[in-house]
């Protein structure tokens, strides 16, 4: 079983280049060049079989994911998760472009000593990495936090292309297996989960989004809160939400089911259907809903089907090359489609409690 999952998971790093941009080059040298131009060719000129094998990828890790849980005490979560990171270390994020502006961010600071709240990656115009990047016109939106801590790898790495790019992965590979040796400190079953889990593995590991960062402080500081160190868990909730605001509820949290527990867990979903309404629909953002898998992993885990969805409403992107007009409007049925059936499940799953309580005197 673990063979065929651990080659699961290198197809899904070699198929991340399938939407290398055609700009980025990692290093100069012919078998790149065949490897490059051979999946670029699968990726922007045969959509039909990409998007197959993505669908397929998304589906075979999924199932994984349950066989793993139905034998949970027989695996190890930590040595899955090394093994995974060590695997997807070197994946292309493929669904997102903000993994070279974190790059960028920290490159200002670190090579042009000047500050990325206040310049842009456009006011670096010659600059090489420009010419593979997106969102070139925004200034730093993220929380000092993530930003301190990017700049140790962009320091180490010297400005050069290759070294910035595997010391990052590297230190988002670093949070995702510290996050799983977090949580089976506190349960070996939870961190399986989280380990295997198919959103942490694109958003977190492939895409490489900066809440796998949040998701990390979070966890160490829930480990602590466990170990009755209260006064360090805040410190590690402080940067997480300094990390990535959409984490702010996990400042309010106790080690218990308490009503401050509850409603910091409401209030992430108030924020996630903010976002929705006023931004966009994003798989990342519901990571974050992760942090509470201490508490409320029974229901997390329910959400299996909403994570399908997240992670095919990409459909869009690989399959027709557009997140604009009716391309969006397909994005948003997908996930929508899968949030109703999510919560038709979860009424029917609940459904003797649910009966119990509307017929209680």
């Amino acid at each position: 079983m673990y063979i065929l999952y651990f080659i699961l998971v290198g197809a899904l790093s070699v198929y991340s280049y399938v939407l290398v941009d055609p700009n980025f080059t990692l290093f100069n040298h012919p078998f790149w060049e065949m490897f490059r131009n051979s999946v670029v060719l699968l990726g922007y000129y045969n959509r039909l079989n990409s998007w197959y094998i993505y669908f397929s990828i998304v589906v075979l890790l999924f199932i994984a994911q349950y066989f793993f849980m139905r034998s949970w005490k027989k695996h190890n979560p930590l040595r899955i998760s090394i093994i995974v990171a060590l695997i997807l270390l070197v994946a292309y994020p493929l669904l997102s472009h903000d993994f070279f502006n974190y790059l960028f961010d920290a490159k200002i600071v670190t090579y042009y000593q000047g500050n990325p709240y206040i310049l842009r990656a456009l006011d670096f115009p010659t600059d090489p990495w420009v010419r593979f990047m997106h969102w070139t016109h925004r200034t730093y939106p993220y929380g000092p936090s993530f930003l301190i801590v990017s700049l140790i790898p962009s320091f180490l790495a010297g400005g050069k292309l290759v070294l910035n790019y595997i010391f990052f992965k590297l230190m988002f590979a670093s949070c995702y297996v510290g996050s799983v040796w977090a949580l089976s400190k506190i349960n070996k079953k939870y961190a399986l989960f989280f380990a295997t889990s198919p959103l942490v593995l694109i958003e977190g590991l492939v895409n490489t989004h900066n809440d796998m960062v949040a998701l990390f402080f979070a966890f160490i500081g829930i480990s602590l809160l466990w170990n009755s160190k209260k006064y360090s868990a805040r410190i590690l909730f402080t940067l997480s939400f300094l990390t990535k605001y959409i984490s702010l509820p996990i400042l309010f949290v106790t080690r218990k089911k308490s009503i401050w527990t509850f409603a910091s867990f409401i209030v992430l979903h108030l924020l996630l259907i903010y976002l929705g309404i006023q931004q966009e629909i994003q798989a990342w953002y519901f990571l974050n809903l992760l942090i509470f898998i201490p508490w409320y992993f029974k229901y997390i885990q329910s959400l299996t089907i909403l994570y399908i969805g997240l992670l095919l409403s990409y459909y869009p992107y690989i399959r027709l090359d557009s997140w604009n007009g009716p391309s969006v409007y397909i994005k948003h049925v997908i996930v929508l489609v899968a949030l109703g059936t999510t919560i038709l499940y979860l009424f029917y799953d609940n459904r003797k409690y649910l009966s119990a309580s509307f017929f209680k005197r």
